[in-house]
């Protein structure tokens, strides 16, 4: 099949011409409006540098590219009766949706100060990017959006992931011909492959070639045609193509192409739902050529900028003083003539709105957009149908992650029906011990299978591609249009998607003041194959640091727990999967880990958030002489380990054992909800006690968090400190000073008296560590007293 063409014919009436030409000029003026206009909305008198805002803020360059696409988006709603959301990958572009989203009356339903009337455009132009007002970018604030793009690259990922499981639904996702430069958006085109034409809904694709970023061309721009014909057809994709300046053939050429693509949308998934169809279908994208800046002015100051990156941001940048701009200004303004747009009072005329969908089916009042609408809880079982019976502390063992597989499973299960629930990760599902899902759903895979596959399905739920970028951009958009999902990972390669995380955080706290956004569920990470069992990957695979990058952000959004053990774990992920409008990271291993707490207890701890494990401490309603603090399953274990040593040793020592599962509990009340007033923390960790700390993480993070506590100064922390390499497990420990040979030294350096009176067992935990080193390096395994440990009372 050959590239298409934009068709021929006619496709719009005189009329219809008239109606979309006039809404497209409105929203321009309305787009260019926001970036200069803060009085004199209608131009009703002559421009004059008071009516201009004193800083010209925001990005004309792609906003008439981005207005042209959504009226002929509201046209095709209006004439296929489409059930559509719009995803602007060049979301710097925020004028072009506020003015479309005030054209429809969705913005000034949800904002009422911003009325549709000739003062609501003057509020409407004096709050774009002035203080106190709204973004410059496509934000929470714009009704409709689920993508800011502020940061480029994850528009077509958004795009698919609100397209699964929503069978009737059109996502439109334009892709900024600098956006298509990024690596996740060249590895979003591979989506396709994963999107199931039975149970999921259409994403199409515009990708935008407007010729230029801020200062240099784009590269898709200026390949030849057929060799960008063949990259997205080697993607998958059946490329049309709609080119040129002049608006009336524009509009023709646009609106019979999407009434093509439409059809063929609804070809595909009439084939594949009959069962006419199984194989792979080749979905259609759009290939916008149009003018940098089209529509403004040709040329400033004797330079071109229709056309060229100097359109990018504000074309006429010295308004204020320069007469010839402001003039320049106003012929621009002008040559939409609002005057044919817009009413006496301002309201748009009814040739304006004509083609503009009503009710749900405007793109700003579509409940996709704003999830929460959408939302409806999982049906989660109960963790301890699933839980480990526990007799005594330590004395089974599980691998935490194949337990929590099993309730995955059952959440699968329970989900079938509504289809509202997903597993994503980076080929990592197995290996992470959660594979018992796929007893309930297969992974979803429309390539081709072979007969050595295994679990491979058309419409399975599990999406696993090697591309964290892929998976992080499917699970937000997946979230943000009323969904749940977790996402699975490696430790040291959810690294990959810290600054998409950044921006879905900073997506949730924008939303949280936004009273017509709501609540979706929560982003829930489940980091596994961590720091402290990458012995046989080595160094590359022993990062821990995703915690830190995470804690650094909103308060109010991110939690943190690091659950020691497989009951624990099991109550956290309950936890994490109820709730909403956070960002939960949750640390557990894969690897046979002792089983300390029952389900009861477990859940009691984990409410607790940080608490005395009396069980595990020395001389029980003594005041302590030292307290051994550990978070995270390693640091557990450890600290346990140099409890039975110290018992063995130091009989008399008073040692308390706290555990800390929720880690932002470290942080006062007046810093973190979950944080612990100092009574709290004091009664827990003492004023005035030494502190012996294991952590799973980098040491520096619990200074950080409890550098304002009465006994920081007591506080000695151990924990990942960049020494790793191929070894064995407990010299991992070693390695970085987190064994229990050295947290019993830590404890004689530091408890008062101890250094007197201890010297021998300080010289018998140093003489075990070099031990240790002798025999791995002749056995290739760890000490016997080690692999054999087990915990008594």
């Amino acid at each position: 099949m050959s590239t298409a063409e934009a068709p021929a014919r006619a496709a719009l009436s005189g009329r219809e011409l008239s109606q979309v030409d006039r809404q497209w000029r409105a929203a321009n003026y309305l787009a260019a409006g926001q970036i200069y206009l803060m009085d004199n909305p209608l131009l009703r008198e002559p421009l004059a540098p008071a009516h201009v805002k004193p800083r010209l803020l925001g990005h004309w360059g792609t906003s008439p590219g981005l207005t042209f696409v959504y009226a002929h988006l509201n046209r095709a709603i209006v004439t296929h009766d489409l059930d559509a959301i719009f995803v602007t990958g060049p979301g710097h572009g925020g004028p072009a949706l506020l003015a479309h989203t005030w054209l429809e009356g969705s913005y000034p339903e949800l904002t009422p100060d911003v009325t549709q009337d000739a003062a609501g455009m003057r509020t409407l132009f004096r709050e774009f990017s002035f203080p106190g007002g709204v973004p410059s970018h496509v934000a929470p604030v714009v009704p409709g959006s689920i993508h800011e793009g502020g940061e480029l690259g994850y528009s077509l990922a958004h795009a698919f992931g609100a397209a699964f499981d929503n069978p009737d639904l059109l996502v439109a996702c334009v892709i900024g011909d600098g956006e298509a430069e990024t690596g996740p958006l060249a590895t979003s085109w591979h989506a396709n492959k994963f999107l199931d034409p039975v149970h999921d809904g259409a994403v199409l694709p515009v990708l935008h070639l407007n010729g230029y970023k801020i200062a240099n061309p784009t590269v898709l721009s200026r390949i030849p045609r057929d060799e960008l014909d063949d990259l997205l057809r080697g993607y998958g994709y059946q490329p049309y193509h709609v080119e040129g300046s002049e608006p009336a053939a524009m509009h023709q050429a646009m609106a019979a192409t999407l009434d093509d693509v439409v059809a063929e949308i609804r070809g595909i998934q009439a084939a594949a739902r009959s069962g006419a169809a199984t194989g792979r279908p080749r979905w259609p994208v759009i290939v916008l050529r149009s003018p940098k800046g089209w529509t403004g002015p040709s040329e400033v100051d004797g330079v071109p900028v229709e056309g060229t990156w100097r359109a990018h941001q504000v074309p006429l940048p010295a308004v204020r003083e320069n007469p010839d701009h402001l003039a320049a200004l106003e012929r621009w303004l002008r040559s939409y003539r609002p005057e044919e747009l817009f009413d006496a009072d301002g309201r748009p005329t009814p040739e304006v709105t004509a083609l503009i969908p009503s009710g749900v089916r405007r793109m700003g009042a579509n409940p996709h957009a704003n999830g929460g609408a959408l939302l409806r809880p999982l049906d989660l079982p109960e963790p301890r149908d699933y839980a480990p019976r526990v007799a005594e502390p330590g004395t089974t063992v599980h691998e935490p992650t194949r337990v929590l597989g099993r309730y995955l499973r059952e959440v699968t299960e329970r989900s079938a029906g509504r289809r509202n629930f997903r597993l994503f990760g980076p080929d990592e599902t197995a290996s992470n011990r959660l594979d018992a899902v796929y007893q309930a759903t297969g992974k979803g895979w429309q390539a081709a299978i072979e007969p050595a596959d295994e679990h491979l399905s058309r419409d399975g739920r599990v999406l696993e591609v090697l591309s964290e970028h892929l998976c992080q951009g499917w699970l937000e958009g997946y979230l943000l249009t009323g969904r749940h999902g977790l996402f699975s990972c490696y430790e040291a390669f959810v690294h990959i998607v810290d600054s998409m995380v950044n921006q879905h955080i900073k997506w949730l706290r924008s939303s949280r003041d936004i009273p017509w956004r709501r609540p979706v569920a929560s982003l829930n990470y489940l980091l596994t194959s961590h720091v402290w069992r990458q012995d046989h990957n080595g160094f590359s695979h022993q990062d821990p640091g995703f915690i830190d990058h995470v804690a650094n952000k909103s308060s109010e959004v991110v939690r943190v727990y690091l659950p020691p053990d497989t009951n624990t774990l099991l109550t956290v992920a309950d936890h994490c999967l109820r709730s909403r409008d956070y960002v939960n990271v949750v640390v557990a291993g894969k690897n046979d880990t002792p089983d300390w707490l029952d389900a009861e207890e477990a859940a009691l701890h984990c409410a607790r958030g940080a608490g005395i494990w009396e069980w595990a401490g020395t001389h029980p309603g003594h005041e302590p002489d030292v307290v051994l603090a550990c978070a995270g399953d390693a640091p557990t274990l450890e600290v346990l380990a140099a409890v039975t040593l110290l018992r063995e040793h130091l009989p008399e020592l008073a040692v308390r054992v706290v555990n800390v599962v929720d880690l932002m509990r470290l942080q006062p009340d007046t810093e973190h909800p979950h944080g612990m007033t100092d009574r709290e923390f004091d009664a827990l960790f003492t004023r005035d006690r030494p502190v012996i700390f294991a952590y799973h993480g980098y040491p520096w993070l619990i200074h950080r968090l409890a550098y304002r506590r009465a006994n920081h100064a007591g506080l000695h922390v151990r924990g990942y400190t960049e020494r790793g390499t191929t070894t064995t497990p407990f010299d991992m420990l070693v390695l970085n000073d987190m064994d229990r040979f050295q947290l019993v030294i830590d404890v004689i350096d530091r408890v008062p008296g101890l250094l007197r009176t201890a010297g021998t067992t300080r010289q018998a935990m140093a003489d075990a560590r070099a031990r240790h080193r002798r025999w791995i390096r002749e056995h290739g395994e760890d000490l016997p007293e080690v692999r054999e440990w087990r915990w008594t009372r």
